[in-house]
């Protein structure tokens, strides 16, 4: 029988190791509370990593970037022609320099004496050979005098005096054609004021004012307002419409230049705000279209509830191809596939087939949602959970399954917004020259007078004619 003392002993080692498994449990599960915790943020490193190198390896073909960045990496936009091949590329419209058959000067070259020592009369010789070289003869300004008779009359007495014509003014100023073509230079060329003003020095002899400039402009701006009204009328009529927006810089401030087109219009306008506020603004047009309208899935679009939406699919189809060459998913070649084989199929066919091409997008989708991770709530973070681009691009071709296949099976909407960003690419053009709008009643006058411009090109009019003719209180849309 064990002693009190070997009892006591034995109570003691007891409570120690008691003591020691409880320690040592503790530490088990702050050590597993730890490495928990280094899972998540080595999770978060590997997330963040990859958003870094696919942010690196991003470009026009696989982003929303703009073609200007990719720098002396982009590639060409046609693959270079095989050696000893003739001619332009695929496509191309030819404008070949021709003969004219009335030249507006004509130069008889005869033949020197002949070797007999005979000279040719002009009876004896015949065209041989006709070369007719274009040039630009010395550019000079037309100086128009008018000058305003008066005179008495030999009855009564009373003295009378001619009227100038409508528009001249001042004893001395700048006519229509001037006006015309400072106008469509600064904004259709984007020239700014100042390379304007050395131009005219160069070519004229007149050292234009730059406040001229501005003023051609603004009167231009306020005759096009019928013009504009006329414009957005067409395009509330039309069946399809595409609509997009950008950024631009207004007296050192970001604000918005959006967009209205058809094939033949185009209306721009600039308002503060990007989303919401600017498309239900009474400068916008879209809560009256009726038909189709493109756009790039910004969310602001779908609140227009009576339209029919169809989204952009080369947008698509370049967050596609980020996701194949960053992180080599599978989905995402699959359904860039899929979608280039809608795109390439007989508009009958896909009519046809519908049912099978709206289940072959499901099974994709769903591929795509097992593989894309689920959305994670960040630590310490309030708000939604954070999502992949491409969760994001999975949930966004799932939740618009309609729209991203409104293409496919209706002849009149296209594939991608490329009309809308063409009209808007100019304007990104003028601020690389100008960087930005001194005012934003500078930018409201080129948004009209530029939506004016690309309407004439549309139409196949001379925009210089018709910017004249605007001056004048007339163009082909008010005739």
């Amino acid at each position: 029988m064990l002693s009190e003392q070997a009892i006591s002993e034995l109570i003691e080692k007891v409570n120690n190791l008691t003591s020691r498994l409880y320690e040592t449990e503790k530490n088990y599960a702050e050590l597993q509370l730890k490495y928990a915790e280094m899972e998540l943020e080595n999770a978060e490193l590997k997330a963040k990593v990859a958003e870094l190198e696919a942010r690196l390896n991003s470009n026009s073909r696989n982003s929303s970037k703009p073609p200007s960045s990719d720098g002396y990496q982009k590639k060409p936009a046609f693959p270079r022609k095989k050696k000893g091949k003739k001619g332009g590329q695929q496509g191309h419209q030819g404008r070949t320099l021709r003969q004219v058959e009335h030249p507006d000067k004509t130069v008889k070259h005869k033949p020197g004496p002949c070797d007999c020592g005979h000279e040719f009369s002009d009876e004896e010789l015949s065209v041989a050979e006709t070369r007719q070289v274009f040039d630009l003869p010395q550019p000079r300004l037309e100086v128009i005098s008018h000058e305003l008779l008066k005179g008495k009359c030999p009855v009564c007495g009373k003295w009378h005096k001619g009227v100038a014509p409508e528009g001249v003014n001042a004893p001395v100023q700048y006519g229509q054609g001037v006006k015309a073509l400072t106008t469509l230079l600064n904004v259709d060329y984007r020239i700014p004021f100042k390379k304007i003003q050395i131009l005219f020095s160069d070519l004229f002899g007149y050292a234009i004012n730059e406040s001229t400039v501005y003023s051609a402009s603004k009167q231009c701006y306020k005759q096009l307002k019928e013009p504009m009204e006329i414009i957005k009328s067409k395009i509330i009529e039309a069946m399809t419409a595409h609509a997009d927006e950008t950024g631009i810089r207004v007296e050192e401030m970001l604000r918005w230049l959006h967009v209205a087109t058809t094939e033949m219009y185009t209306y721009l306008f600039v308002h503060e705000k990007r989303g919401s506020l600017a498309l239900q603004n009474e400068q916008s047009i879209l809560d009256k279209l009726t038909g189709w309208l493109v756009h790039d899935c910004w969310g602001s679009y779908f609140n227009f509830t009576e339209l029919n939406h169809a989204l952009c699919g080369a947008h698509i189809l370049r967050e596609l191809e980020g996701l194949i060459e960053n992180q080599q998913s599978k989905w995402a070649r699959i359904f860039k596939t899929f979608l280039m084989h809608i795109f390439k199929m007989p508009l009958e066919e896909r009519i046809r087939r519908r049912q099978q091409i709206q289940a072959r997008y499901t099974r994709i989708c769903g591929m795509g949602e097992k593989a894309e991770p689920p959305p994670r709530k960040s630590p310490g973070k309030r708000g939604r959970y954070k999502r992949t681009k491409g969760r994001n691009l999975v949930e966004r071709l799932i939740r618009e399954k309609e729209a991203v296949l409104a293409f496919a099976f209706n002849q009149e909407v296209p594939f991608t917004n490329n009309l809308a960003e063409r009209d808007l690419r100019p304007a990104k053009v003028k601020m690389k020259v100008s960087n930005c709008f001194r005012s934003f009643e500078g930018a409201e006058i080129y948004a009209r007078i530029a939506s004016f411009v690309s309407t004439t090109r549309k139409h196949d009019r001379n925009v210089f004619s018709e910017l004249c003719n605007t001056f004048s209180g007339y163009n082909f849309l008010t005739r």
